[in-house]
């Protein structure tokens, strides 16, 4: 018989935010974000609760964020603080399990299975992880406790901000079956309104679907909505995930009107992307190069061509070749590589990181690896 998993989703709240409440006692008990700013065409990395009172939220653009909160107090990101204080607490984490998978910079599973401390109660060293971080890092976390991967991740968001919940295996079925389909990993707007039009609504309505049918509807993520939809992840807790791709991307408000307003943003970008890129160690050899694009309609299309390094030649070519299709105002840019297998080893699937741009321009997103929540 199969052991049953313990595994722990541990998010910090509003840990940009957080950190610079932790080291400003004046900020606290006020509306605060981190992001960019109005004038650069910023949108908001993370808020605190006071801010989110007043309708804001990670992703908004500045400048709607200061007209529905016109005492905010906007702060740019810090990201060498915010790294400071995530290797503490991944150094909390690692005292209780090797089996720490990194999200990002502020949240990350265990996998706690076996693991005799606490008299092996994975909630009781939740409530011991959060008291730690609380003490040693000034900020608090939240905390979700599963037999897998996606139920965990759920719960982290049930009783925040600083709470924990758990779901015992025996109370998996009913706790998935009310949980509304966007709960879903993969499943976002686009795909959250077609399955309402289809009369679907929660992950109980998803049931009643074969197999056969979802992949007929989506294709081979029907297989994944059919596991999920029960409440079954098989993924392991994953410490050595191995990096996919690196991209930056950017929402810009307005739009970009044409192409050449693309190719300025496009270089802003690759200061960015090059930045980061030097910063990754050990990294695997690059093996393509890509741009994406998200035009005024929605729409969105990605160039890509074999590349052994960065170059902004090519970068230039895939944006005009990505614009010719459709040639409209553009809302978001994305540049970025994807790096060669290793070892003929296929990469694991990736996530991202939702990381702003520390100029301010926008909403960038590196991927390394689950969408972080703000």
């Amino acid at each position: 018989m199969p052991i049953t998993r313990k595994i722990i989703h541990c998010d910090c709240d509003c840990f940009y935010a957080a950190v610079e409440a932790r080291d400003d006692p004046r900020l606290r008990g006020r509306p605060l974000a981190v992001g960019g700013r109005a004038e650069t065409r910023g949108v908001i990395a993370t808020c605190n609760y006071e801010a989110r009172a007043f309708g804001v939220h990670s992703a908004m653009p500045t400048a709607r964020a200061l007209q529905l909160c016109p005492q905010l107090i906007l702060l740019p990101p810090d990201f060498e603080r915010y790294r400071e204080a995530s290797r503490n607490i991944l150094a909390i984490y690692r005292g209780y399990t090797t089996l720490v998978e990194p999200l990002s910079l502020d949240e990350a599973y265990l996998d706690v299975t076996g693991v005799e401390r606490c008299r092996g109660s994975a909630s009781l060293m939740a409530q011991e992880i959060r008291a730690r971080i609380h003490e040693e890092v000034g900020i608090t976390a939240s905390a979700g406790i599963a037999p897998n991967k996606f139920i965990a991740k759920v719960a982290s968001d049930w009783n925040k901000p600083d709470g924990q919940f758990v779901v015992r295996p025996q109370d998996v079925d009913a706790f998935v079956a009310a949980l509304p389909v966007k709960k879903i990993f993969g499943v976002g707007k686009v795909t959250a309104a077609r399955l309402s039009r289809l009369g679907v609504n929660t992950c109980g309505d998803l049931r009643a679907w074969s197999v056969a049918d979802l992949t007929h509807e989506f294709g081979s993520f029907g297989a994944s909505l059919h596991h999920l939809c029960r409440g079954v992840d098989e993924r392991p807790v994953q410490p050595d995930r191995v990096r996919k791709s690196l991209s930056v991307e950017t929402t810009y408000t307005p739009d970009l009107r044409d192409l050449d307003a693309c190719r300025a943003a496009l270089r802003v970008l690759l200061e960015d992307f090059l930045r980061r890129f030097e910063g990754v160690r050990d990294r695997p050899p690059v093996h393509k190069a890509f741009v994406k694009v998200r035009f005024s309609d929605f729409g969105r299309t990605t160039a890509e061509c074999v590349s052994s390094a960065p170059d902004e030649a090519v970068w230039m070519r895939l944006l005009a070749e990505a614009h010719a299709r459709k040639a409209l105002p553009v809302r978001l840019l994305g540049v970025g590589v994807r790096f060669a297998e290793v070892d003929g080893e296929a990469a694991p699937a990736q996530i991202s990181l939702f990381d702003p741009s520390p100029t301010g321009a926008g909403r960038a997103v590196v991927s390394v690896g689950l969408a972080q929540r703000g």
